[in-house]
């Protein structure tokens, strides 16, 4: 808010100064901030206060919290391997800042829809009942929630880790700390959307409110007693346009000018007659959403668990598993076809061969998921696009991990869902649900079987292995001269209002989540929608890859800041970004090459700055040549920056890049003539400067070095 760079303790005194100010308020103009009136201002002197004890907490290793004395029942919490999917952050500690990592994978979920907000929930509940009713009906409804504050020593954290529900980034309920303080880094992840994803700069204060409240549906849940810590800091809340509903009874503040909704509402649960305190929790969520005006979708998945996107990345442990297909010990995979309309039966769930009722605990069995689909809209091409959402449907289920798709499948239930009822048929349930849900405009009936038999297993796998062939040629043919249009995609303009995206066939989202096929359905499926096909037109240079109907929409597209898009090149109008890249790739002109940095990489880079830096020039609808964001597999592309060379240009990559694409890395080197390229190209494990990286390329013989000037 202030534009004040803080890296040591002395660098806070100004901030505290600042909060001071804003208690005596000066004349409006004499602001850094907007004048918001009094109690407002009160609230951002709260928040500046907040930060900096928390900053100063972590000088005596007092943050994150140390989470142990928990009494807990998701034992994996302190567990030295837990990672960040378990409770807290797998070292002993509950969650700190949300790190930029996390930040940007969450970013598409915030664009699409799949993430509708986030809530903020301090304090702590009725009881450990009504605090696993509360989040159960937040995550039910994909809502991100934060975790913070206590009531008299207790808080809603220690209430959920009792009753053993799994806390941390994968299940979108994430413990910050159990006193009021730590509620700042949830107004933190906030700001931060705004620099990230909307572009703003640190000090543009009244944009990052105004951003906020217009683009950020968020909201604080304040549950049993509110003292004056929490109002002061519901008063900060509420200058980024975040309401504040308790359930208590307390004061309501409606001032003017900020929002068109109350701003602290009170909703008393010992007043709420005739309903159980399950029954009052729930209401006290629906309130929620509707004071923010929160747009949700729930599907109804008929399941014995909790189901929704806020359980796609749970982790089901060996120690918690019931059973699991596929993996080290068996075999599974989903195949997923069109059929015709007499072919299929709708809602038909059949399951051929032994369920695994009869399988030891812990134990495996081979599985085969065919899904037959038919509708008036149906095209063949789209098999994979639909296939490859068994993934997130199935791991929608609490309790259900899934990894990996096609022949590769992995699937795991955990003995408490198994505990609760779910079997195999539930997973014909979930896919026949999901499918009717969110492909219903151009699927009209789908049928489900599920193969234990080996036989019967064996050979439809050897079907399902012969379609993949089949769509894999296909979609190597599927090159961007064999198509009269290619896609726009406006899903992040939600968050950055002036990015426009560009989806080829040889050049998927920058999110790495959308390609030209998928693009395609989605526009089957909504033809008013965030995918609308252009019309390519007339080439202007297809060596840079300029169209027409591309340049026209580039200018329509980002309200007239872009006026013209080069597909196959970095270095002239390259393509913008909002946030949620997965990769930044930027010139590095010592080397005459480009620098790929993921945004898993935390390292310095040879350019002198780290990913989180190089996503200001990146990101927020910037057009900056020189520096792009991209999806990872837009880097094995033919026209991967065709125009500037391609992928010769490559001289410095991030290490997790080379090591989680070994295979079609490999594959490009071979295509490129070098079949050592990927070993010339240096990484953060042997090059951090400039001075290093040519060495480096002299030593390597890298092709860079004698390749034409690249500007």
């Amino acid at each position: 808010m202030t534009g004040q760079a803080v890296e040591t303790l002395g660098q806070l005194k100004p901030v505290i100064h600042h909060a001071r100010e804003l208690l005596h308020p000066l004349p409006a103009q004499a602001h850094w901030t907007p004048y918001l009136g009094e109690t407002l201002d009160s609230g951002m002197a709260t928040l500046l206060a907040a930060e900096s004890i928390e900053a100063m907490r972590f000088a005596y290793g007092l943050q994150p919290e140390p989470a142990t004395g928990y009494h807990t029942g998701a034992a994996a919490f302190t567990s030295p391997d837990a990672g960040n999917g378990e409770n807290g952050n797998g070292n002993g500690h509950l969650n700190g800042p949300i790190d930029d990592i996390q930040l940007r994978s969450w970013g598409i979920q915030l664009v699409d829809g799949r993430m509708p907000g986030f809530a903020a929930i301090v304090g702590c509940a009725k009881s450990n009942e009504v605090a696993v009713k509360i989040v159960r009906e937040l995550q039910r409804r994909n809502i991100l929630t934060f975790l913070s504050g206590n009531v008299n020593g207790r808080s809603i954290i220690h209430q959920l880790m009792e009753e053993g529900v799994e806390l941390g980034y994968d299940t979108y309920t994430v413990p910050f700390g159990t006193d009021t303080l730590s509620a700042i880094y949830a107004l933190g992840f906030a700001t931060r959307s705004a620099l990230t994803f909307g572009g703003l700069k640190a000090g543009q204060a009244r944009d990052i409110l105004l951003y906020n409240k217009e683009r950020v549906f968020a909201f604080v849940l304040a549950l049993g007693e509110v003292d004056d810590l929490k109002y002061a800091a519901a008063a900060g809340a509420i200058n980024f346009g975040f309401p504040v509903i308790a359930d208590t009874v307390i004061p309501e503040i409606l001032p003017t000018g900020v929002t068109t909704y109350e701003h602290v509402v009170s909703l008393p649960f010992n007043e709420i007659d005739g309903k159980s305190d399950l029954e009052k929790a729930e209401q006290l969520v629906q309130k929620c959403i509707e004071v923010r005006g929160v747009k949700v979708k729930v599907s109804n998945v008929p399941v014995p668990v909790p189901y929704g996107s806020a359980f796609e990345g749970e982790v089901v442990r060996k120690t918690a598993m019931r059973v699991e297909f596929g993996g080290k010990n068996s075999r599974a995979f989903e195949f997923l076809r069109m059929r015709a309309m007499d072919e299929v039966v709708d809602g038909k769930i059949e399951i051929v061969g032994p369920t695994f009722e009869d399988i030891p605990v812990q134990g495996h069995m081979d599985l085969g998921i065919v899904i037959d689909v038919a509708g008036r809209q149906m095209q063949k091409d789209f098999e994979p696009v639909l296939e490859r959402q068994v993934h997130y449907f199935i791991n929608g289920a609490s309790g259900i991990q899934h990894i990996g798709q096609r022949d590769i499948a992995w699937i795991r239930i955990a003995q408490a869902a198994a505990d609760k009822g779910f079997n195999l048929e539930h997973f014909g349930k979930i896919l026949h649900a999901r499918f009717h849900s969110d492909f219903g405009a151009i699927v009209d009936k789908v049928q489900v079987t599920l193969y234990t038999d080996p036989d019967k297993l064996t050979d439809y796998l050897k079907q399902a292995r012969d379609a993949y062939d089949y769509r894999n040629k296909r979609l190597a043919d599927l090159t961007d001269d064999k198509v009269e249009e290619f896609y726009s995609c406006t899903l992040c303009q939600s968050f950055a209002p002036n990015h426009v995206c560009i989806v080829s066939p040889e050049r998927l989202g920058l999110c790495g989540a959308y390609n030209w096929l998928d693009c395609k359905a989605s526009f089957s499926i909504n033809p008013t929608g965030p995918n609308q096909p252009i019309k390519l037109g007339k080439p202007v240079d297809r060596q840079k890859g300029y169209w027409e109907g591309t340049n026209e929409y580039a200018g329509v597209g980002s309200h007239g800041v872009v006026q013209e898009v080069a597909m196959y090149s970095i270095m002239e109008n390259p393509m913008t970004a909002c946030g949620c890249f997965e990769c930044i790739v930027m010139l590095i002109p010592e080397g005459n090459g480009v620098m790929v940095v993921s945004r898993e990489d935390t390292s310095m880079t040879p350019a002198g700055m780290t990913f989180s830096t190089l996503a200001g020039i990146a990101g927020g609808g910037l057009q900056t040549p020189g520096v792009m964001g991209v999806g990872k597999y837009y880097l094995i592309s033919p026209k991967f920056i065709f125009a500037d060379g391609g992928f010769k240009r490559v001289i410095w990559m991030s290490s997790f890049l080379k090591e989680s694409m070994a295979d079609e890395l490999k594959a490009v080197a071979i295509r490129e003539g070098d079949p050592d390229l990927i070993d010339r190209i240096a990484d953060e494990r042997n090059v951090s400067t400039t001075d290093e990286l040519l060495a480096w390329l002299e030593e390597h013989n890298h092709p860079a070095l004698i390749m034409d000037p690249i500007f």
